[in-house]
């Protein structure tokens, strides 16, 4: 078959049986860091799109896509509203809420809250409270029943379980005078969302007591929607806000919770960073096996160079070298890392059973399983990353082996 001259003498001079000691372990050593640092950054990245997916999941069990809300004053004509955005394109329900500031107490115990009025007929539409409260609780909540559902934290911080009452205080403005209303709540059961902000602050009511702690006069303070698709929650944001005009405050979950994805992609893109790292020592290795094979085979070089091969075509033999070394590394992590990544289920607990430990512990993490997901743009990316670095390293040494003087080479030969 028929081969180029420069492919043909750099995959000789990468098989050839004379390259052993230094120059073969150092080819091997760059290959497998190619191969770890690519295999490393896949699993990794692979762990923490896993990771971002289980918290988005979890943030979004209590908390709607996206609220369209009067504070303050709340909304007259909500029944009207709803069936306008239940016709969106996209919408799955809409249900009325309403949203407190409060501070609850039980006994010596004080804690700063976010109580949320909801209707429990309605809210399983825009939020999975059903699967995370128990339906027997839920019902419990009735209006002017003055009853409550606690974070499993936050009624730990209070000391008190179900059955057992708290005190709830509400600040408010009368006449541009503070008028705080107190009142007693029996706690009805507790919930576990499995996210601390939930878990230490939330608490859930009936949306007519909401309402009358908030002096609405039983009227919702918003409406939360919940979507077909969460990631559209930007995009009927804009469309809503058009269609209403500045009459509401809108709001998505990308904003409340912009600062949890933000740290999410932060640790992503220093994570990528610093395992590159791996890649580019590797790279090294490629740079200094490269020069030793420049430097013994510069006879070699010297007689292409006099029978006419032109000093670009013995760069590229060298360029060769380094790049087959640099494609069978990637090529090799990249099998590694979609092998580990999808197997994580099964290595960690190999790993924690043989070496008698716990990644994960429940009594200290809500996510007691490694998740992970690989996503096609991070097994693009990376290896065209760790290929581009290693064809990189092969550009230094391929510019020496050209500028090779044939009669310099073979004076003594």
């Amino acid at each position: 078959m028929f081969q180029p001259l420069e492919w043909f003498i750099g995959l000789r001079y990468l098989r050839s049986r004379r390259r052993r000691g230094i120059v073969s372990f150092m080819s091997t050593a760059s290959l497998l860091g190619i191969a770890l640092g690519v295999a490393a950054l896949i699993v990794i990245l692979s762990v923490m799109n896993g990771f971002e997916t289980e918290l988005r999941t979890r943030l979004l069990s209590m908390s709607a896509h996206a609220t369209v809300a009067a504070p303050l004053v709340g909304i007259d004509d909500w029944p009207d509203l709803r069936q306008r955005l239940a016709a969106e394109e996209g919408v799955a329900g809409v249900a009325p809420y309403v949203l407190l500031e409060a501070m609850l107490a039980a006994g010596p115990s004080l804690r700063p809250s976010l109580v949320r009025g909801v209707n429990p007929g309605e809210e399983t539409a825009v939020s999975d409270f059903a699967r995370i409260i128990d339906p027997v609780t839920l019902a419990q909540l009735e209006g002017g029943a003055r009853r409550i559902i606690l974070g499993r934290i936050l009624a730990l911080n209070l000391g008190v379980n179900a059955g057992q009452r708290v005190n709830l205080l509400v600040p408010r403005f009368e006449n541009g005078r503070p008028t705080p209303k107190l009142e007693s709540f029996l706690v009805a059961g507790t919930f576990e969302a499995g996210i601390q902000e939930h878990d230490a602050s939330l608490a859930i009511v009936h949306i007519d007591d909401a309402s009358a702690l908030a002096g609405l006069g039983q009227r919702p303070e918003g409406l939360a929607v919940r979507l077909d698709e969460p990631m559209a929650a930007p995009v009927f944001q804009r469309r809503v806000s058009d269609a209403l005009g500045g009459a509401y405050r809108y709001s998505n979950w990308t904003e409340e919770h912009r600062s949890y994805f933000r740290a999410i992609r932060i640790e992503k893109t220093m994570m990528t960073v610093i395992l590159m790292f791996i890649v580019a020592v590797a790279a090294f290795n490629i740079v200094a096996s490269l020069m030793m094979v420049v430097t013994e085979k510069e006879r070699d070089i010297a007689i292409l160079r006099t029978c006419g091969l032109e000093p670009a075509r013995v760069a590229r033999i060298f360029f060769v070298q380094g790049s087959v070394i640099g494609l069978a590394g990637t090529l090799l992590g990249t099998v590694l890392g979609i092998g580990l990544a999808l197997n994580v289920e099964t290595v960690v607990p190999w790993l924690e059973t043989t070496f008698n430990f716990r990644i994960m512990p429940g009594d200290v993490y809500y996510v007691t399983e490694i998740p992970a997901e690989i996503h096609t743009a991070d097994v693009v990316l990376i290896p065209v990353l760790a290929l581009l670095v290693a064809v990189l390293a092969t550009v230094y040494p391929s510019r020496r082996a050209a500028a090779v003087a044939p009669a310099q080479a073979l004076r003594y030969e």
